[in-house]
């Protein structure tokens, strides 16, 4: 195994990883939103932040390492078309899912008040989850063409 092989995996890994917990995450949440059931929206909305600071955090910090491994490695010039258009396809994707993140967390945190007060969820909640569910398809949109622009190297 060389070591290009194994920081390709790495990248690809990551890539899988982020796109995975996406869709993961909006899955369970969106589900445990249709439910109404305020207990197990507080609930699942605790695992998907965790999943999110765990996961996904982790593989958004690994893909411009791994990335910029294997551009030394194989010698790949930051002009290159394909990779200047993922880059800035990255950071795009960056500006939807950070601020999904804060949603999230004050979705959980609305929806565990309301599940200790044996209440319903408040307006704000149903606001950002509107807005979280918005900014999910520009976001994975925006992954899904890197991955494609990752393996195809069009231009």
């Amino acid at each position: 195994m060389t070591l290009y092989f194994l920081v390709k995996f790495l990248h690809v890994l990551g890539a899988i990883v982020i796109l995975g917990t996406g869709t993961g995450i909006a899955f369970f949440m969106l589900m445990a939103h249709r439910t109404a059931d305020v207990a197990f929206i507080a609930r699942t909305a605790s695992v998907v932040v965790i999943a999110d600071a765990m996961f996904t955090l982790s593989a958004v910090i690994l893909q411009p390492i791994t990335g910029g491994l294997l551009m030394a490695l194989s010698a790949t010039s930051i002009t290159e078309h394909w990779l200047l258009t993922s880059l800035a396809l990255y950071v795009f994707a960056g500006l939807f899912w950070i601020p999904v993140v804060y949603m999230q967390i004050e979705m959980r945190d609305l929806a565990r008040k309301a599940a200790a007060q044996h209440g319903t969820l408040p307006q704000r909640y149903f606001v950002l989850f509107r807005r979280w569910f918005v900014f999910g398809f520009p976001g994975f949109g925006a992954t899904m063409l890197i991955l494609w622009l990752m393996i195809a190297k069009p231009f």
